[in-house]
């Protein structure tokens, strides 16, 4: 008989120490055969999936502090999202899943309390969370409460799921607050409209309703960019329809057209701040990330508002240039990153300077949000080439700010305390036997 015996004060453990304990006793487990016994595996099945549904709520506890904090931004990565794809091998929509519960557990008191304690299983917190995700508070509440009951009643989660997904029309019926119909409904559909609002951040919220007509012009343009570049494009498919948008609107991978009217000190490192042509105001930092994009022309002003330079659009990345790029680059430049490069930007590699010529052995693609990043981290970034001409940027981790253990925990093994008898807890597991057999 082989036995773990931890030496742990569950009350006054760290959180590591239970993570590192948890991943040892799960190590083990994976290589143990199972039991002959049908019923004593399905018993086992239960039980350690409910076990496993207490380990996604904490869980999605670390996700959601990871997410708030926008940590995965610091090691290269544009969305919590892409970390859990990439970093932990999930699938895009169990990714999803996990996200969407780190960030609605806050808004369900009562469903994390029962989820917590083991009472409500992983798929139907999931399920509750991603029904309450497009609603405001008062809602959220009362939504909560509908789901709850329907599994009180052993509801399946995919009947709960059917119900989340109307409803804002559950409650309207439960309260009697049924609405009439809203504008857009009232336009009867027969005209294709879209409504936009810029953000505070400067980006666009995006509405509307296209005709049968204008519906197969989009899938028609829109549908053969939108295809998934392989088995390694883990975007889904809103985001591979924004970059196919973007990439027709920039005008069929043409650079787009944009004019940035700043001082000469602002792109320099000065901390004046620029504007679009339209007024808007935008920081220095973000206008010096903008002007290194190819296909923007830099209005630049002296001294008195008096224009010194516009730059010509002829000086970027030609048609030309743009095709060989995309020969030598299937995707965006970054190691790791599959955003195929016909969706991708021109990136100068050493950095956009004024006067600077565009050659095509100092050019290669990037995606945008990368683009961008790289601007914003240049020290972070080791460029190498290869015979052929292909740049390959590897991202390299920030500095970690925490001080250096002085005995590092490693998922094996766990530091014992000297602790009570009382509150020692000594786990032994037997050699694997049929527990049915008489």
């Amino acid at each position: 008989m082989r036995s773990v015996v931890v030496d742990l004060d569950l009350d006054s453990a760290s959180t590591m120490e239970l993570v590192n304990v948890a991943s040892a006793i799960a190590a083990e487990l994976a290589k143990r055969p199972a039991p002959d016994s049908a019923p004593a595996c399905m018993e086992l099945t239960e039980t350690l999936a409910a076990a496993s549904d207490m380990h996604e709520a904490a869980l999605a506890v670390f996700i959601g502090v990871v997410d708030t904090g926008r940590e995965v931004q610091r090691w290269g990565f544009p969305s919590t999202q892409s970390w859990l794809r990439n970093r932990l091998g999930m699938r895009e929509a169990r990714a999803k899943e996990r996200l969407t519960l780190a960030r609605q557990r806050h808004r369900l008191t009562e469903m994390t309390g029962r989820w917590e304690s083991g009472t409500v299983s992983f798929g139907y917190a999931s399920t509750i969370a991603g029904a309450v995700a497009r609603l405001d508070d008062e809602d959220c509440k009362a939504a909560e409460e509908i789901l709850l009951g329907m599994v009180d009643q052993s509801f399946s989660a995919g009947k709960v799921a059917s119900f989340g997904r109307r409803i804002r029309e559950v409650i309207a019926e439960r309260d009697g607050t049924e609405q009439p119909p809203d504008a857009d409904t009232r336009r009867a559909y027969e005209r294709s409209w879209i409504d936009t609002t810029r953000s505070l951040d400067g980006g666009r919220y995006i509405k509307g309703w296209l005709n049968a007509e204008d519906a197969a012009i989009w899938d028609g343009t829109l549908g053969p960019l939108a295809k998934p570049a392989g088995t390694d494009d883990h975007r889904d498919l809103s985001e591979r329809t924004a970059a196919a948008l973007t990439s027709v609107l920039s005008g069929g991978h043409k650079a787009t057209k944009v004019t940035v009217i700043c001082e000469l000190d602002t792109l320099t490192g000065g901390h004046a701040p620029a504007r679009l042509a339209d007024g808007t105001p935008i920081p220095a930092e973000q206008a010096r990330r903008i002007a290194l994009s190819a296909g923007v022309s830099p209005l630049l002003l002296g001294k008195g508002g008096i224009p010194l330079y516009l730059g010509r659009t002829e000086r970027f990345a030609t048609p030309g240039q743009r095709r060989a790029l995309e020969s030598l680059n299937p995707t965006c430049a970054v190691q790791g990153c599959e955003v195929p490069g016909t969706l991708c930007e021109v990136d100068h590699v050493d950095g956009w300077a004024l006067g600077s010529p565009t050659d095509i052995d100092q050019l290669t693609l990037t995606c945008g949000w990368h683009n961008r990043w790289k601007a914003a981290n240049p020290h972070r970034v080791h460029i190498t080439k290869t015979p052929n001409g292909r740049y390959t940027y590897r991202l390299q981790p920030p500095a970690d700010p925490r001080p250096p253990a002085t005995k590092p925990l490693t998922p094996w093994t766990v530091e014992p305390k000297t602790i009570p008898p009382p509150h020692r807890t000594t786990l032994t597991t037997p050699p694997p036997t049929n527990p049915r057999a008489p």
